[in-house]
């Protein structure tokens, strides 16, 4: 009989990646139970990317392009998109394994629920996602997490169509 190995954990539900692939922390921290909430978040796709400060840079650089669009803008209900910025920001960190301050505050995300008041058609997608793509190309991602969080920001924003057009 050969000795095994215990099978490993459970994974955590939501994207994943294993920690060496993250930047080098930069001082020892001790390693974290197995399987604890702790281990979890520093595994998490959020962590590797950088955390809070590489979702603020990906949604401020995509509400630039915002900014001028006339088909996306008049769809923001504040004339100041600070609003916007804070609530994308916190959906986005907790979707990829950050802070819950989206759920705290918000409830689930209902994403398409909450976008149906707006005609969201081809058109809107497309501008949608071409000032999606250039925010994520201003951050410098690793291949891996850059095709991972591009991904799921097409995948939602196909998801959220509503409309065949004007």
């Amino acid at each position: 009989m050969t000795d095994q190995p215990p099978p490993p954990a459970p994974r955590p539900a939501g994207p994943t990646l294993p920690l060496s692939a993250a930047a080098p922390a930069a001082s020892p921290v001790a390693p974290a139970p197995e399987g604890s909430a702790e281990a979890r978040r520093r595994e998490s796709f959020y962590e590797a990317v950088g955390g809070h400060v590489t979702f603020t840079r990906l949604v401020d650089a995509f509400y630039d392009g915002v900014a001028t669009d006339p088909v996306l803008k008049p769809m923001y209900p504040e004339e100041d998109l600070g609003p916007a910025k804070r609530r994308l920001t916190m959906f986005l960190e907790q979707y990829w394994g950050g802070p819950t301050a989206y759920s705290e505050e918000r409830g689930h995300p209902r994403l398409r629920m909450r976008h149906m008041p707006f005609t969201v058609d081809p058109d809107a997608r497309d501008r949608w996602l071409r000032h999606m793509r250039a925010a994520v190309d201003t951050l410098g991602l690793a291949p891996l997490h850059e095709a991972t969080l591009w991904d799921y920001l097409e995948r939602a924003a196909h998801s959220l169509v509503n409309s065949a057009g004007r």
